[in-house]
């Protein structure tokens, strides 16, 4: 029973959508983290193939030949695509002068040993060098200077015995009142192109991706939340589960069908 792939089809994407809302709901706590979702499309053999006429009968016509399905049978459900939402979340009050909240599309700019990578996860602190890193450990770069600029170069080192550490709207980072360096905050001509890496973590794997300019504004002492709307989020993963019981009674019936058929044949 070939038609048994249609349901099958739009069970294995109900599943990768579960799958997805699953993981928005279990990070609706994790600072800065954006959300996932997936779409789906049809796919129809015939519209791949084409059809060679428009296989009308050439005969007396009972209402039968007004139904032809041009593959239809045939179809089934693929997922299209996943993407991120990169939507602003709330910036929330932590109290901490090294969490920093990004209001607008930049990602901070951090080194880890996979290469750069980019981040809204402003939780930053300093390792016994005065070296600014991030939560995980991932030191926080600054604008590059010239093209002889390394990520080792690039780090924001502030002196020992610094008192006060205070970072602008624009990144710029004082020590004592002193500008020492700056926060590099990276924007990008398509947000779509960065692909996600765990739970805060983004590459951009295209040169000419980087925006020259930015419009984003640092905020000392704040610290982004998950863009998740759990209310929304659980709404969805209960519709995506009843479609997936919906599409399981269908296999079922399929099945039923199947034994039945066999059963009969068995009679003769």
């Amino acid at each position: 029973m070939k038609e048994l792939w249609v349901p099958l089809s739009g069970a294995i994407a109900q599943q990768r959508k579960v799958e997805t809302i699953a993981n928005n709901v279990a990070n609706a706590n994790t600072p800065a983290f954006k959300k996932d979702d997936i779409t789906f499309k049809e796919y129809v053999k015939t519209l791949e193939k084409g059809l060679d006429d428009i296989n009308l009968p050439n005969k007396e016509w009972a209402p039968k030949d007004f139904y032809h399905t041009y593959g239809a049978e045939n179809s089934k459900v693929e997922v299209d695509a996943s993407f991120t939402d990169f939507s602003q979340g709330q910036l929330s009050p932590s109290g901490n002068p090294l969490d920093l909240g990004l209001r607008g599309k930049g990602f901070l700019e951090v080194q880890t040993p996979n290469g750069i990578r980019f981040t809204r996860k402003g939780i930053l602190s300093l390792r016994n060098d005065g070296t600014l890193v991030t939560d995980t450990g991932y030191p926080v770069l600054k604008p590059m200077q010239n093209p002889t600029d390394t990520p080792e170069t690039r780090k924001i080192v502030i002196p020992p015995n610094t008192r006060e550490i205070a970072i602008s709207l624009k990144g710029e980072v004082f020590a004592d009142g002193a500008k020492i360096d700056a926060v590099n905050v990276q924007e990008f001509k398509d947000i779509q192109a960065l692909r996600k890496e765990g739970n805060s973590l983004f590459l951009n794997s295209k040169e000419d991706n980087y925006s020259q300019t930015s419009n984003t504004t640092i905020h000392q002492g704040f610290i982004e939340d998950s863009n998740v709307n759990t209310v929304s989020e659980m709404s969805e993963l209960i519709k995506a589960h009843r479609h997936f019981e919906s599409i399981q009674n269908v296999i079922k019936t399929y099945d039923q069908i199947s034994q039945k058929g066999t059963n009969e044949i068995l009679k003769f």
